[in-house]
């Protein structure tokens, strides 16, 4: 009898935000794959998982997927975490995924943590319809997306990296224009979560000057709203 993939979501940042459901799955499956082990190893020692791990990432996922649908056709029940959140969103997941349908292997993906959706919410923009597009193209068709993207209706999600924010949030004032209304969410469920709201010309001025840190989520809104995200209370800032 085969056995099966569950897709896992891990913690984004607060370890209290692991389900009960997800570290039961992790610790009665056969084998894990993470996308880097020792990192998974953190999160395993810390909810006392001892279930063996193997290493599954972009860089390998490609000749590693024949072999972990085979082993699962024998019976092997198998785990996929990545680093942080679900994996398959910006994360290596999808392939392995699809290839076990196309085996008529059983895929049980859990619900669980993932960074874009708590920042969207949070962010005061309009929620009820969406795009999440991930990481925008690094060179080839960016300008072309970015184009699609300010006339589309809904509220935009991108992920970023500190590194390239300021100059993403530039090329997103020019491609939206200054006044569109934005949020940047840094460091979801973390300690020093914050997040930053304006124009995005207001934020693209910020961040030119104020270098951030950690995982960052971009909310703007949608070509027909153009309002500043809500205000709201806590530890948020208005620029």
């Amino acid at each position: 009898m085969a056995g099966k993939l569950y897709i896992v979501p891990t913690p984004v940042g607060n370890m209290e935000d692991m389900t009960f459901r997800a570290i039961r799955v992790l610790k009665e499956a056969d084998l894990i794959l993470a996308e880097d082990t020792r990192t998974s190893g953190i999160l395993m020692k810390h909810f006392d998982v001892h279930t063996p791990m193997r290493s599954h990432h972009k860089y390998n996922e490609h000749d590693s997927v024949r072999q972990i649908v085979a082993q699962i056709e024998g019976g092997m029940n198998v785990a996929l975490v990545s680093d942080a959140g679900t994996p398959g969103i910006s994360d290596p997941g999808f392939m392995l995924s699809r290839e076990c349908r196309r085996a008529g292997i059983d895929v049980e993906c859990l619900p669980g943590a993932t960074a874009f959706v708590p920042a969207l919410v949070a962010s005061g923009l309009p929620c009820d319809r969406f795009v999440f597009e991930g990481f925008l193209p690094p060179k080839k068709g960016r300008v072309t997306r970015l184009a699609l993207l300010a006339a589309d209706n809904r509220t935009c999600v991108i992920y970023e990296s500190p590194k390239r924010l300021p100059r993403t949030l530039r090329q997103l004032a020019d491609a939206f224009g200054e006044n569109r209304g934005a949020a940047v969410c840094r460091e979801i469920s973390k300690l020093h979560e914050t997040i930053h709201k304006g124009t995005l010309g207001e934020l693209a001025a910020y961040f030119a000057e104020n270098n951030p840190k950690g995982e960052i989520v971009i909310v703007i809104s949608g070509a027909e709203d153009r309002r500043r995200p809500d205000d709201c209370t806590g530890s948020d800032t208005e620029l």
